[in-house]
């Protein structure tokens, strides 16, 4: 968000992958191509690393689509978040 860049990272189902002071975790991702448009959809954990606050474990737990990125979106004050694809599904 500050510096405007934009970056893409692959990260596989069940690994963990660091992105500056964040920590993303994929546990499910696949296609769901019952409607008009083709949508990939993931659940995804994401940690901030800098936080101190032991009672937010997660700034996000939960589904992200690809064709709607503002439906579920993390609120972060450094990065934003958006699911592209999935891949090897």
């Amino acid at each position: 968000k500050i510096t405007a860049k934009t970056s893409s990272i692959k990260i596989a189902i069940g690994e963990r992958k660091r992105f500056g002071k964040l920590e993303i975790i994929p546990l499910k991702c696949s296609l769901n191509d019952s409607g008009r448009v083709d949508d990939n959809i993931a659940y995804i954990q994401v940690r901030d690393l800098f936080s101190r606050d032991n009672n937010q474990v997660f700034i996000f737990n939960g589904w992200m689509f690809s064709s709607s990125p503002t439906i579920r979106f993390i609120d972060h004050p450094v990065y934003d978040l958006w699911l592209i694809n999935c891949e090897n599904i």
